[in-house]
């Protein structure tokens, strides 16, 4: 067999495409590879028990529930709080409404979108949206997000999520936030994920982002919640047998990958102030966590051909609408691999 010749780290293609690509820690091998594990099916699994209470105590709530997804995390925080022809009211660009609607197809439910700024709902649309009676339906939950995906990795002010909270419990109704990327936002603010969560009924935190476990999300809420969260989650498919193969990494990630976010959202914001650099022809948004936004409307070229243009280059992103690129740092990223990706949009820029 012929010898593979190894790849010179300086010429390997840069993946900014999101922090999705990250691959598991030595460590989190070594504790896949010891973990203690039963039939989550059955009577239970001991390492996915560990990671649910593990996470539903750090983030100050009853129970947690392991599940393959984030996505299916937000949809059973929907089944498991909600009646058919009711709905969930959460902001218009928030990622359960542009990219996750199609569930409302399993729901019964209609999604309402309220306008907003940075990912933030405007509060008096939100209060107008909540209103019931007559032509309007019962809202049965409203959602948050924090970082925002599509507001290019906003934080949500603390301030601004006691006030929904405060308004929907005044209605009675329950709060959902999306936290695929909660340790993200905790990071950024200064303070615990539980300081965050303190706002909201229900919590989905995604670990194979940033936290750079392979796969898995974990719901957490009240233990009632929860229980029908349980069902709800066989339902759809979504029990796992020896999961505790992939909740031990999980259990590392949330233990052990928090803090060094900080290192991500440090480089994200290197790459920003070197791509706003080559401003008129690009801008970028100044992220306050791991997410960059390229406007590349005033270069003349369409998104395709910029994400064609930089993998020749070695460079790979994704297209973000018609004129937006979208930039994801992660602890693959270091300082050279941003030096490296700046030079890839000047290299195109300079060909066009």
């Amino acid at each position: 067999m012929t010898e593979r010749t190894p790849v010179d780290p300086s010429r390997a293609r840069i993946d900014l495409r999101s922090d999705t690509v990250t691959h598991p820690t030595a460590a989190m091998y070594e504790r896949m590879r010891a973990a203690p594990i039963g039939d989550d099916g059955l009577d239970g699994d001991p390492s996915v028990r560990e990671l649910e209470a593990y996470v539903a105590t750090r983030l100050g709530k009853e129970a947690g529930l392991f599940v393959p997804s984030c996505t299916m995390a937000n949809l059973l925080a929907v089944l498991a709080q909600s009646q058919r022809n009711e709905q969930v009211v959460l902001e218009s660009t928030a990622h359960m409404y542009t990219s996750e609607r199609g569930a409302a197809t399993f729901t019964g439910l209609f999604y309402q979108g309220v306008t907003g700024a940075n990912g933030a709902m405007d509060l008096n649309r939100l209060e107008d949206a909540m209103l019931s009676g007559g032509h309007r339906l019962k809202t049965a939950l409203v959602a948050m997000e924090t970082s925002h995906n599509n507001a290019g990795g906003a934080v949500l002010p603390l301030e601004h999520m006691q006030a929904v909270y405060g308004m929907a419990q005044a209605a009675g109704v329950p709060v959902h936030l999306d936290g695929a990327r909660l340790f993200n936002a905790a990071v950024a603010l200064g303070v615990v994920p539980a300081e965050i969560t303190r706002h909201a009924d229900t919590v989905s935190l995604c670990l194979s982002k940033g936290l750079s476990a392979p796969v898995g999300a974990v719901l957490t809420g009240a233990r009632p919640v929860l229980a029908r969260a349980r069902v709800l989650r066989r339902m759809l498919g979504g029990t796992q047998r020896q999961a505790g193969i992939m909740a031990a990494a999980g259990l590392e990630g949330v233990q052990a990958m928090g803090d060094r976010l900080i290192e991500d959202h440090a480089r994200a914001r290197r790459l920003s102030d070197g791509l706003n650099r080559l401003a008129p022809a690009l801008s970028a948004t100044v992220p306050q966590t791991n997410i960059v936004q390229v406007e590349t409307a005033d270069t003349g070229m369409t998104n395709v051909q910029w994400v064609t243009a930089l993998e020749d280059a070695g460079l790979l992103t994704r297209p973000w609408g018609r004129t937006r690129l979208r930039c994801v740092t992660h602890r693959h990223i270091d300082d050279a691999a941003i030096d490296r990706a700046i030079e890839a949009f000047k290299k195109v820029l300079a060909s066009r």
